[in-house]
């Protein structure tokens, strides 16, 4: 899955920037500290990559033409040497290199191997999205942390190249009175965009959000550009609309597919000259409102269709941005996962972490809800967890999936959640185990008698591991 055109501007004009396609490695999440900050590396000339464990996150490369990257993690759970990235054309390997925990790709142990475009690679703790090509301009920074982006608002923050070149022109867009459209799947964060866009506008009015599909089709222009007293049966008073409610503010037309051909024509006239006429009223009021609108469906198509007017379509879309699906955009579900923690938690959020299993099953599901899913499951499993260690057994039943039920679902790595889930009981054995071994001194009875279990059955789970005595993995 390329998100290389994941995210692309309708703008007209402009000079093109130069991009060339680079495969990039990401630390997305790091389960037992879920709001340190997410890294893309740009493997530009690399051949080399070793991953290990460090006091602090570093990354530098050295070699001919910096072709051998080091990255070190402050994972206790990572080996000094952990494992190996090599580049022998025109793909990628990884080999562990006996460490204590062993590698995992999409969730199953791994000594070598072949590395896919959104395999997700597992070092302790530590969780890493590798990416086989994605575009970008020359300009791009190698190594990039998430809390180094120059921001200017929450809900634009990204790691993916192109589309934190398109929430750039959208801050820079923000300041303007340039009308913008949002478009993409339900949940992909349009209100989130909409209310960053406000917010860097400076417009001392208010912004008001507006489910155009949720308006009685009966009372739409009423609601949106308001009514006199008597103009109709039941209109007692005046009432402002809408429209001049936002005044000198941002009125955020959700779904505007949904108006009717007579609210599409009024509106246009909003646009057109600034002022609305309520109904009932004989002169126009002048108005200033910054329009936002989005839609989960194509307008272009609708328009085709004869669905949704040419020039109102023209008169709203000065700047039109597509927000990619979650699924396109994994490299981000550190950075999502962080900022929601936040966001219902606020302070309180840096006392949440996940076991490795509950990390892996939300980086490998598809979230063909999107934002909206995600942040209503964190929220549910926050609650089951007691508000610290989220585990496996708290996440909604259509993350933590069954092999053959309704919620298993394809992973973006080419690998499935129903895989992952087969490694799970096998995984927690085999850390058990580990923990078990270490606290005996690689006393094999010790161990059997702590379990429960017959000796030679601790001695066969031992070779299966591939694990030493003293706790270590052969």
């Amino acid at each position: 899955m390329d998100t290389s055109g994941a995210t692309l501007s309708r703008r007209a004009g402009g000079v093109p920037v130069p991009t060339r396609v680079v495969p990039h490695l990401f630390l997305v999440l790091q389960s037992d500290q879920p709001l340190a900050p997410s890294v893309r590396l740009s493997l530009e000339g690399v051949e080399t990559i070793e991953l290990g464990r460090s006091g602090q996150f570093v990354a530098g490369r050295d070699g001919p033409g910096g072709s051998r990257l080091v990255i070190g993690l402050p994972d206790v759970w990572v080996s000094t040497s952990h494992a190996v990235l090599r580049y022998s054309s025109p793909s990628w390997t990884i080999e562990d290199m006996k460490s204590k925990n062993g590698t995992l790709i999409n969730g199953r142990l791994e000594r070598r191997a072949a590395l896919a475009d959104g395999d997700l690679i597992e070092l302790g703790h530590s969780f890493f999205l590798f990416r086989q090509a994605l575009g970008t301009s020359p300009d791009e920074p190698t190594v990039l942390k998430s809390s180094d982006i120059q921001s200017q608002a929450p809900g634009l923050t990204t790691l993916v190249p192109c589309l934190a070149a398109e929430m750039r022109k959208l801050e820079a867009v923000a300041a303007s009175t340039v009308s913008v459209v949002l478009q993409g799947e339900s949940g992909t964060g349009k209100e989130v965009a909409a209310t960053a866009i406000h917010r860097l506008s400076g417009r001392v009015g208010p912004f008001l959000p507006v489910n155009c599909g949720g308006l009685p089709e009966t009372l739409i222009e009423s609601e949106l550009f308001g009514s006199r007293k008597g103009a109709f049966s039941g209109a007692d008073k005046d009432r402002p609309g809408l429209v001049r409610s936002a005044d000198r503010g941002t009125l955020f037309l959700d779904e505007i597919a949904e108006l009717p051909a007579s609210a599409q024509a009024a509106l246009l006239r909003v646009l057109q000259d600034g002022e609305i006429l309520p109904i009932g009223a004989t002169q126009p009021s002048r108005v200033d409102v910054r329009f936002i609108a989005a839609s989960n469906r194509d307008l272009d198509a609708l328009v085709a269709r004869g669905l949704f007017r040419t020039d109102l379509l023209a008169r709203i879309s000065g700047f039109v941005v597509w927000l990619p699906p979650v699924c396109d955009r994994r490299e981000d579900l550190g950075i999502l996962i962080g900022a929601l923690l936040e966001r219902q938690l606020g302070d309180r959020a840096g006392e949440i972490t996940f076991s490795c299993d509950a990390a892996r099953a939300l980086l490998l599901y598809p979230w063909p809800l999107n934002i909206r899913e995600l942040e209503k499951w964190l929220a549910t499993s926050v609650v089951l967890s007691g508000g610290h260690r989220i585990e496996l057994e708290h996440l909604p039943i259509r993350v933590d999936a069954k092999p053959g039920s309704p919620g298993t679902a394809l992973s973006a790595g080419n690998d499935t959640l129903v895989r992952a889930q087969e490694q799970e009981g096998e995984l927690r054995k085999r850390e058990e185990l580990l923990t078990l071994l270490r606290e005996h001194g690689g006393n094999v009875s010790a161990v059997a008698r702590a379990l429960g279990k017959a000796r030679p059955q601790i001695q066969r789970w031992i070779k299966r591991y591939h694990i030493e005595r003293n706790g270590r993995l052969s």
